[in-house]
């Protein structure tokens, strides 16, 4: 496994207490964003872990580390495989150039991370 400087495991979790305590002060917005992401990733004409594919290599083009922990993670859980995650950080790369290839690395080693925490917690 590749030592990564930043824990993504880490990193989504973090981030999911800070947004618990940013929706006390904005129930409205964060209630509505949720509906929105829900919206977007279920199964439609694509399935929910390409869904998830197409929005790690966003957040891999757009540079967002939080964004990277989190489609890391629901990518993981909807199935999806170091191959095909390396495959859309080819596509990020080709749409981000050389920033793309560092982010694509880290979110290929974010998932890396949520796979071996996976493993950890089901066997």
């Amino acid at each position: 496994m590749v030592t990564m400087y930043k824990n993504y495991v880490k990193n989504y979790n973090e981030l999911n207490e800070q947004i618990v305590e940013l929706s006390k002060n904005i129930p409205e917005v964060l209630s509505s964003f949720a509906s929105l992401n829900k919206a977007g990733i279920k199964d439609g004409t694509l399935d929910q872990k390409t869904k998830e594919l197409v929005a790690l290599g966003i957040a891999i083009a757009l540079r967002c580390d939080g964004c990277i922990a989190y489609h890391a993670h629901d990518s993981v859980k909807a199935g999806a495989t170091e191959k095909e995650v390396a495959e859309i950080v080819g596509v990020s790369v080709m749409m981000g150039g050389g920033p793309a290839v560092v982010y694509g690395a880290e979110a290929l080693g974010a998932v890396r991370q949520f796979v071996a925490e996976e493993i950890k917690e089901h066997g």
